[in-house]
């Protein structure tokens, strides 16, 4: 879909959104949540040929593919994330957006993990 019509898409939620709120502010809600899966949906459509051009890269550098995918899941958790928070602020839910960017936080501490310990041995080894 063209950045036109996503902004087309957001745009008209918008406003949609704040004419529905002073009458009926659960459809505002629902109406803004409709427009954000709809463009995260479209969006993480689109993003196959980046995590394909990062697989070629990946296989030319013969770099571990376990690397690549954890660092592809950690941006996806950030992206999931954010978007969540974003609806509980919408909601009012100030506190749980904050719960929400926590719990996205200490997922991505989990999996880089491994990661960090790899670069961690690796430099152990490297020092005499």
């Amino acid at each position: 879909m063209h950045i036109l019509q996503l902004v087309g898409i957001g745009l008209t939620a918008t406003v949609l959104g704040a004419m529905l709120r002073p009458r009926a502010p659960q459809f505002a809600m629902m109406v803004g949540l409709l427009a954000g899966i709809i463009l995260l949906l479209t969006v993480v459509k689109n993003i196959e040929p980046v995590i394909r051009t990062l697989s070629d890269m990946a296989n030319a550098a013969k770099v571990d593919h376990g690397f690549l995918s954890t660092v592809l899941k950690i941006i996806g958790i950030a992206y999931i994330v954010e978007f969540a928070a974003q609806v509980a602020r919408d909601a009012q839910e100030g506190a749980l957006a904050g719960k929400i960017e926590l719990a996205g936080k200490v997922g991505i501490v989990v999996l880089a993990l491994p990661i960090i310990t790899d670069v961690v041995q690796s430099l152990v080894h490297l020092l005499p």
